[in-house]
């Protein structure tokens, strides 16, 4: 499979494109004005103790609290089955943290929606290869590196390096590199550590004392062990940065790295503009003549499949197993794409057949095996639903993107011109019990005062013989559909 990255940078917005086989995969985002906050660490005072909800609200200089839940006072680590598993007995959280305490805190999800930004003190460092883990004197080993050997080599190195300062976990690019690269590693993130409690001891505020990598720098960090064939940039000032980084952590990218210069903005070169446009309707269409329907919700994003145009060949069976299998596909591009994450809910179109239900899981889950986030396939539940969870660290394109539309305030709909009249109406003789007037001039949207002096002119007449006043209408072409006033005169 050949992969490639692009990166467009501007000086307000740096984008992060993966191409595998000439389709658009991911899309990453960075506002200067917004950057992420997701690997920052801050020094924090906590604000409020909530005992009923376990969790405390920490004031770490930003313009919402940011949120810490007991569970993430308790050191953790996921996905290294060397370290002990064992959960230490739940403590309440009037006995971890107090009101007005300093901790030292790390983002783990960015600010979504209403909700600020989670924390946990469970802090972890990544570099190219290791992980480093200040609260934990523990190694572990990536799970998808599998050989034994090796496994066992990557921990006496690590190892060697677990002191005062911490454990290291080795991440999945380290298998088969060469001893003096993990060793480089450990000593960069053992000095990067002092230095950040350094700054800590130098801080009597709450701030923050670590800022993660810049998008692009952080892209190559995380992107290191793909099979990358080609990285392009079409900033002169970030590819001389990059090639820095490049030279002092991942020397082997440095022939991979171009500077693009050509005439054609760098995203035109694989439909990416278009893609990302597409990748913010609710309707995928599918190359068989079925379709998509996805719709994110604040508690779960739902993924509807229709056979639409596909007739299928065979029989009704077979078409909707198809359709189905043709689906998964589908979704594992848009869950990477559109960043969705938190509970997904996929409604299949219903199989009947036992064999065909176990096929399309197992289709699903290859295709999802390619993704970096982490994700938990539950299967069908009895109502014929696939449950699945993807971990969600940043906000989905959508949310990157998008904002709250102005007219519908978010449903997505808006009253029909019907409906809007007959509000007008009620609202008439409304005022009219309450106030005296001698007559009303009603102020609406074109398409609504068209319906009321045609569709509803009959109505309009019954209304006016009603509360006995006259009823004017007219047009205030600024207004939207469901938007109108009554005037008394």
């Amino acid at each position: 499979m050949s992969a490639e990255i692009l990166m467009n940078v501007t000086p307000t917005e740096s984008r992060v494109v993966l191409i595998e086989n000439g389709i658009l995969q991911e899309v990453h985002i960075e506002r200067q004005a917004k950057r992420g906050l997701v690997g920052n660490i801050y020094v924090g005072k906590v604000s409020r103790v909530l005992p009923g909800m376990q969790a405390a609200f920490v004031d770490i200089g930003l313009e919402k609290a940011a949120f810490l839940h007991a569970s993430d006072i308790i050191t953790h680590i996921e996905n290294v089955e060397e370290l002990d598993h064992q959960q230490l007995p739940a403590k309440d959280i009037a006995e971890l943290v107090r009101a007005g305490q300093h901790i030292l805190v790390q983002v783990v999800k960015d600010p979504l929606g209403t909700k600020g930004a989670r924390l946990t003190t469970d802090i972890t460092i990544p570099s190219r290869y290791l992980v480093l883990m200040p609260q934990s004197h523990h190694v572990g080993v990536s799970q998808r590196i599998e050989g034994e050997e090796e496994r066992e080599r990557l921990k006496r190195i690590a190892a060697e390096y677990c002191d005062e300062h911490g454990g290291f976990i080795v991440r999945t690019a380290g298998e088969g590199v060469s001893d003096e690269e993990l060793i480089h590693d450990a000593q960069f993130l053992r000095r990067l550590w002092t230095t950040i409690q350094k700054r800590r001891k130098g801080l009597r505020r709450v701030g923050m004392i670590y800022e993660d990598l810049s998008l692009a720098c952080r892209v190559l960090r995380d992107f290191v062990g793909e099979e990358i064939e080609r990285i392009r940039v079409d900033s002169r000032v970030t590819y001389e940065m990059l090639l820095e980084f490049i030279d002092e952590f991942i020397p082997e990218l440095h022939s991979k790295l171009e500077y693009y210069a050509g005439e054609r903005p760098i995203f035109d070169l694989f439909d990416v503009e278009n893609e990302i446009q597409r990748a913010l309707d609710r309707k995928v269409e599918l190359k068989s003549g079925g379709y998509l329907i996805i719709d994110q919700t604040e508690a779960m994003t739902t993924i509807d499949i229709n056979t639409g145009g596909f007739v299928g060949h065979r029989n009704l069976e077979q078409t909707i197993f198809n359709t189905n299998t043709e689906a998964t596909q589908a979704i594992a591009r848009q869950l990477r794409l559109r960043n969705l994450g938190g509970i997904i809910i996929i409604d299949f179109i219903d199989m009947q057949n036992a064999d065909h239900r176990r096929r399309v899981q197992q289709s699903l889950e290859q295709a999802l095996a390619r993704d970096r986030a982490k994700i938990s396939v539950n299967g069908f539940t009895t109502l014929g639903l696939m449950e699945l969870t993807r971990k969600r660290t940043r906000e989905s394109l959508e949310h990157v993107l998008c904002g709250e539309c102005s007219v519908c305030q978010g449903r997505g709909t808006i009253k029909t011109v019907e409906t809007v009249c007959y509000e007008i109406m009620r609202e008439i003789v409304r005022v009219n019990r309450a106030y005296a007037a001698d007559k009303f001039v009603v102020y609406a949207s074109a398409v609504v005062a068209e319906a009321l002096l045609n569709e509803e002119s009959h109505a309009l007449a019954e209304l006016e013989v009603f509360v006995g006043k006259q009823v004017k209408v007219q047009v205030e072409p600024l207004y939207s559909q469901e938007q109108f006033d009554v005037v008394m005169m």
